[in-house]
């Protein structure tokens, strides 16, 4: 083997090493097989939002403080009408997917009558 081929077969190995472990380090997270890298820097950021914020010093922190006295109990009651519209669309797919099973029985129940 020349040398090229040696550096490309190097290459190609840590491209492979390097794609199967973001696969398996995606499937802990919320990553998407998608768009990997998108939903990678919006997990990276979602887990460091805070501490970049008080190192960049971007908000002062009484700021922060009397955002989340003023906003808290309004978000919390967000975040549990959110959770609450998630289970209600969890039932409307299970309701939907029971229609449509029932739905196709008796088209094939049908076409069994009119083919007879």
């Amino acid at each position: 083997m020349t040398p090229l081929e040696i550096i490309l077969a190097i290459l190609v190995i840590v491209v492979i090493v390097i794609t199967i472990y973001f696969f398996f380090k995606g499937k802990q997270g919320k990553i998407s097989l998608a768009r990997p890298v998108e939903s990678r820097v919006d997990e990276y950021l979602d887990r460091r939002f805070e501490a970049m914020v008080t190192e960049w010093a971007l908000v002062r922190t009484p700021a922060v403080k009397r955002f989340k006295e003023q906003h808290g109990p309004v978000l919390d009651q967000d975040e549990a009408k959110v959770s609450e519209l998630q289970g209600f669309e969890k039932e409307i797919n299970n309701t939907l997917s029971r229609m449509e099973d029932r739905l196709d029985n008796l088209e094939k129940e049908l076409s069994k009558t009119g083919a007879n």
